[in-house]
C-alpha cells in the first residue's frame, strides 16, 4: 500500500507548477478557465481531498512529500486570493475543513484564516445569483443560513468545515448556527436512514417533511456527510444526540452504499423500489466517481469514529467487537476490549486495562432507543439514561470488567403526520437498525400487498446463511387478499373496506436490500387497520 501511494504522489506531484497550482484539467486549451468557473468548478474541493489524503499519511508515515505539495497550493491561494486580492469561492465545499485540518498539523494561521474567509464567501464579488449561492451552499456568510437547502454534499461538507473553524476559533455565532441547522436537518429534512438530500434534480434538500420514499435521492456522500458532520458536533459538543444521528447515518445510510461483496455501489439510496429490473441501483462504477472511493475511505478511516480522548477521561462512541491500545491524555497507555455481537446484539462486556493503576472517567454511550439499559462495574450497578453518556470515574485496574445491556426490542416507529407519504405508515426498527420488506423473502405477496399488524410483536431470528449473517424479524402481518395492481384507479368510500388474510412478513435490515438483484423493496409499511 505504501509503495503505490508513493508512486500515485510522485505523478501528482510532477504536474504541479512552480507557482504551487496542481490542477491536470485546467491545463492547455482550459488554462484560461483556471478559478473561472468557481461556482461549478472543482479546483478547490480536489485541492481539499488531496490535503487530506496527505495529512493522514503523514500522521500515519512521518512522510511529508504531499503534504508539502499540497502546503505549497495552498501558499499560491494565500498569495493571490482574499478580500484584497481576487475573490475566491469554493463552489463545492470541502477545502474549508482540509485548511482547518492543515492549521492543526502545521500552526500557520493563514491556514486558519483562508478558511475563515471561504465560509464568510465572496458572492457579491463574484456576481453570483441567490440560486448559485443556494445550490452551493457558499457564496454567503455560513452564519447568515438558518436552513439546509441546496445540494446536500456541500451543505453536508460545509457545515463540517465551519464546525472544524467553530472548534478552533471559538465563534459563538458559528456554533449558534451550527444548532440551528442541526434542527432543521434532524426535525424536517432527514431520513429515518440518515440519508439526506431527498431531490434528484440538484442532489438536493426538499422542503421542510418533503421526504419521499421511492423518489427519495439520498447520495451515500450525504449520508457520508451527515456521519462527517456529527463526528465533529459530537467533538465541540460531547452530546449523545449527535453520536445517535451517527450511528443511524453509519449502520443504515452509509452502510447501504456498497455492496456485501464490496464490489457495487449505491449512488442514491432509496426507501423504497418497483422492482423494475431495468433499475440496477447497485453498479460497479458511476461517471461521477464520487461515491465509491468516499465509502472506502469511511471504511479505512471507521476505527477512529469508536472512540475518543479528553482530559476527563476515554469516550466509548460506537460498539464493536475490537480492542483499542492507545492512551490517555497524561501519556499512560491504555487498552480497551469490546467483546460483542452488536448490532444483532445488545450485551457487551469491556475490559478496562490501563498499564497502571489511574482514576479518570469511562464515558458510555446509551443511545437514546435503549431503554431500558442496565450496566455494570465489577457486577456493582450503575445508575444509566437512555440519550447520554454513562459517566463512570474511578481507579481504573487491569482487571475491572464492565457490562452494559442495550435492549433490542424491535419498535414501531412513526413519522411527523406532515411527511405526507408516510400517513398510515410505520417503520420497523431494532437496535441501531432499520429494516425492510424485500420481495425475495415474500413468496405468497407483493411487499406492497402487505401490511403491518400493530397488535402483532416480532420473532427475531438469527440467519448466518443469509446476507452475509443478519437477524431477520418474523412478523404475523396481514396480505390484501385483492392485490392493488387489480384495483381500479379511483373507486367510492364505500368501496375502500380491502379484505385481509394472515401473512408472514420477514423483514431484512435495510443496508442489505438489493444484493440479490433488483427486487421490490420497501421501509415505510402500512398497518392493518389504518
Amino acid at each position: 500500500l505504501r509503495t503505490t501511494f508513493e508512486r500515485l504522489s510522485e505523478e501528482i506531484l510532477a504536474a504541479q507548477e512552480p507557482s504551487g497550482y496542481l490542477n491536470t484539467y485546467y491545463v492547455d486549451e482550459r488554462r484560461k478557465l483556471r478559478f473561472q468557473e468557481m461556482h461549478r468548478g472543482h479546483e478547490l474541493y480536489c485541492l481539499g481531498h488531496l490535503l487530506q489524503a496527505a495529512i493522514a499519511y503523514y500522521r500515519a508515515t512521518g512522510d511529508r512529500r504531499l503534504l508539502d505539495g499540497g502546503i505549497r497550493f495552498v501558499n499560491y491561494l494565500n498569495d493571490n486570493f482574499g478580500p484584497a486580492r481576487q475573490p475566491l469561492l469554493t463552489g463545492h465545499p470541502e477545502l474549508e475543513m482540509a485548511l482547518v485540518e492543515l492549521y492543526r498539523v502545521t500552526g500557520d494561521r493563514r491556514q486558519l484564516e483562508l478558511a475563515g474567509y471561504l465560509l464568510r464567501g465572496d458572492g457579491e464579488r463574484l456576481m453570483l445569483s441567490e440560486q448559485q449561492m443556494t445550490y452551493m451552499f457558499s457564496g454567503k456568510p455560513f452564519t447568515s443560513r438558518s436552513r439546509l437547502e441546496g445540494h446536500a454534499v456541500r451543505a453536508m461538507y460545509a457545515c463540517c468545515g465551519a464546525t472544524d473553524y467553530y472548534m478552533e476559533t471559538g465563534d459563538a455565532e458559528y456554533w449558534k448556527t451550527l444548532q440551528t441547522l442541526w434542527q432543521d436537518m434532524t426535525r424536517r429534512k432527514m431520513y429515518i436512514t440518515g440519508g439526506v438530500g431527498s431531490r434528484a434534480q440538484g442532489e438536493a434538500f426538499g422542503e421542510p417533511y418533503e421526504l419521499p420514499n421511492r423518489l427519495a435521492y439520498t447520495a451515500s456522500c450525504a449520508a457520508i456527510g451527515n456521519l462527517m458532520w456529527n463526528w465533529r458536533l459530537l467533538a465541540a459538543g460531547a452530546e449523545a444526540r449527535y453520536a445517535d444521528v451517527l450511528e443511524q447515518a453509519l449502520f443504515n445510510g452509509v452502510n447501504s452504499g456498497m455492496s456485501l461483496a464490496g464490489d457495487l455501489y449505491c449512488y442514491r439510496n432509496p426507501l423504497e423500489l418497483s422492482g423494475d429490473p431495468a433499475d440496477r441501483i447497485r453498479n460497479p462504477w458511476y461517471d461521477t466517481t464520487c461515491c465509491p472511493p468516499n465509502l472506502e475511505r469511511v471504511l479505512a478511516s471507521l476505527p477512529g469514529y469508536f472512540y475518543s480522548v479528553n482530559n476527563e477521561g476515554l469516550w466509548v462512541h460506537l460498539y464493536h467487537a475490537g480492542t483499542l491500545e492507545w492512551r490517555l491524555a497524561d501519556g499512560l497507555p491504555v487498552r480497551l476490549r469490546q467483546l460483542t455481537d452488536y448490532p444483532w446484539s445488545g450485551r457487551i462486556e469491556l475490559s478496562v486495562e490501563p498499564e497502571a493503576p489511574r482514576e479518570f472517567t469511562l464515558f458510555l454511550r446509551i443511545p437514546a432507543w435503549a431503554a431500558p439499559a442496565q450496566l455494570e462495574v465489577n457486577e456493582s450497578k450503575q445508575a444509566v439514561a437512555a440519550g447520554s453518556y454513562a459517566a463512570l470515574k474511578r481507579t481504573w485496574q487491569r482487571s475491572d470488567r464492565v457490562r452494559l445491556s442495550l435492549t433490542m426490542i424491535p419498535r414501531l416507529t412513526f413519522a411527523n403526520p406532515l411527511v405526507a407519504e408516510n400517513n398510515g405508515k410505520a417503520a420497523v426498527e431494532r437496535g441501531p437498525l432499520v429494516y425492510c420488506l424485500e420481495q425475495p423473502d415474500q413468496t405468497g405477496a407483493s411487499v406492497f400487498d402487505l401490511l403491518l399488524d400493530p397488535a402483532e410483536g416480532f420473532r427475531e431470528e438469527l440467519r448466518p446463511d443469509l446476507l452475509g449473517g443478519v437477524v431477520v424479524l418474523k412478523h404475523r402481518g396481514r396480505a390484501l387478499r385483492t392485490p392493488l395492481t387489480e384495483e381500479p384507479l379511483y373507486v367510492s368510500r364505500a368501496a375502500r373496506a380491502r379484505p385481509t388474510r394472515p401473512a408472514e412478513l420477514t423483514l431484512i435490515p435495510y443496508y442489505t436490500f438489493a444484493n440479490r438483484g433488483p427486487a421490490a423493496m420497501r421501509v415505510w409499511l402500512p398497518l392493518a387497520g389504518g
